[in-house]
């Protein structure tokens, strides 16, 4: 894959763990569904583990075997909670706002590739105002669940953008792979799901403890570059 940045005019960015600090609140509302439900509690390790996959796919992967009465009862609970009953705050992480009218301030299209489906991620982006940030955006919902390919080569369809001009910014392993699928480059940060090491198995050109530290580290590798 290219190496250089002269060309980046595309960022896709994942939303929880990198945008916004919801890792906590969907472990606690993971948690408490099963609870309610009666079916086994996943660890910590293991609900971090499943974020930024759709629900079909967290189901399948936390609770194998199920019947589909409990997957539809799973599915209603877990949005109760999430979105209703769990008090656990969700802001957005420190300097997302100025790190998004920076990258528009220089030409840099944004967009967001989400596990969540269409309606969770419109009402998050009302709840912090961030509707008109972005250009484009894909949702569980609507395309193949990450690590396939699709939301990527949607949204660079979408943009007219190729694949040298993109790049992913995620914190889950899901979303490194997702990009690599993609044969697009990517930007692990370490505010969400998975450690260093985990995101490191899936060779990002960089990984950043939090994603205010992109604009910075971005600007330096144009500077190197050019």
């Amino acid at each position: 894959m290219q190496k250089t940045f002269e060309h980046t005019s595309f960022i896709i960015f994942d939303w929880d763990g990198t945008l916004m600090d919801s890792t906590a609140r969907i472990v606690s509302a993971m948690q408490t569904t099963a609870r309610l439900v009666g079916l086994y509690i996943p660890s910590e390790a293991q609900v971090k583990g499943i974020i930024g996959l759709s629900m079909q796919s967290v189901v399948e992967n936390l609770f194998p075997g199920i019947s589909p009465p409990q997957k539809n009862e799973l599915i209603e609970t877990y949005r109760h909670q999430y979105i209703e009953a769990d008090t656990t705050p969700t802001p957005l992480f420190k300097g997302v706002l100025p790190l998004l009218h920076w990258l528009r301030s220089n030409q840099i299209v944004t967009a967001v590739a989400t596990g969540k489906a269409r309606a969770g991620l419109d009402r998050v982006m009302n709840d912090v105002d961030l509707h008109g940030h972005f250009e484009h955006s894909i949702c569980a919902d609507e395309a193949q669940s990450k690590p396939h390919p699709q939301m990527v080569e949607e949204l660079m369809s979408r943009a007219g953008k190729t694949s040298a001009q993109t790049l992913v910014v995620g914190d889950s392993v899901h979303d490194l792979k997702m990009a690599n699928n993609a044969n697009v480059r990517s930007v692990g940060v370490t505010s969400g799901a998975n450690s260093f090491d985990e995101l490191q198995v899936f060779a990002p050109i960089k990984i950043l403890s939090r994603v205010c530290d992109f604009q910075q580290w971005f600007s330096e590798s144009h500077c190197r570059q050019s």
